[in-house]
């Protein structure tokens, strides 16, 4: 059966939920544009926004200069650079102590290749277990919490997010979801699709009793 689902919208900075990220999604529209050396990094806890913000600024910075995106498990002691490039890291609480060199080096080299930054972590930099001459570079870059959304704000996007899916809910989906569901938007965003792919596939609206159905299973499959 062909159903009409609409494909997940790739990440940009113009569909991530800003709330008080205004001055830091702002920087990071600077970021893409400029072409000279600047280091920012970006710390919040998992289900922040940061890989949203990092694939964002990627894909846009990619029109006007070289990009190299990483996770950070996966870099090595060579790091993609070229002459203004930005270099994207997530995750980097995980580099390797090969990965550390390398990227303290990227550091050094920096200013003088017109190098740019945007490096993302879990922690503040003071936390991080890294190496401490790339804890104290990292600690002189532009730092930001990402600041998480308030509960009107996380309601806000599911409602905007039914909209653009072509959702029609009962009006008490989005509470329910909030008070019941996990708190971070991205899983949030993920029941609601999968009440929506459920409703197709059933024939069924939107509804509370479809949604408990939905977050019942989900919960019998986790305890598994």
């Amino acid at each position: 059966m062909l159903l009409d689902l609409k494909p997940e919208q790739p990440p940009t900075l113009d569909n991530f939920v800003v709330g008080a990220n205004g001055e830091l999604l702002q920087r990071l529209r600077d970021l893409c544009e400029r072409h000279s050396f600047e280091a920012l990094y970006v710390w919040g806890p998992t289900g922040g926004g940061k890989s949203h913000l990092l694939a964002a600024v990627a894909a846009q910075a990619a029109n006007h200069r070289p990009v190299a995106l990483l996770n950070a498990a996966d870099a090595g002691s060579e790091l993609p650079l070229s002459p203004g490039c930005l270099l994207v890291i997530d995750g980097i609480e995980v580099l390797n102590a090969e990965a550390q060199v390398a990227l303290f080096r990227a550091f050094n080299a920096a200013r003088f290749t017109g190098l740019a930054m945007l490096l993302a972590g879990s922690r503040p930099p003071l936390q991080l277990d890294l190496r401490e001459d790339l804890r104290t570079r990292i600690g002189q870059t532009l730092i930001y919490e990402i600041q998480a959304l308030s509960d009107e704000e996380k309601a806000a996007a599911l409602r905007r997010h039914a909209i653009e899916r072509g959702m029609l809910m009962d009006p008490g989906v989005v509470q329910y979801l909030l008070r019941h569901g996990r708190r971070d938007l991205p899983s949030l965003m993920a029941m609601l699709g999968s009440l929506d792919r459920a409703s197709l596939e059933q024939k069924r609206p939107p509804t509370l009793p479809l949604l408990r159905e939905l977050m019942q299973t989900s919960f019998d499959l986790d305890k598994e």
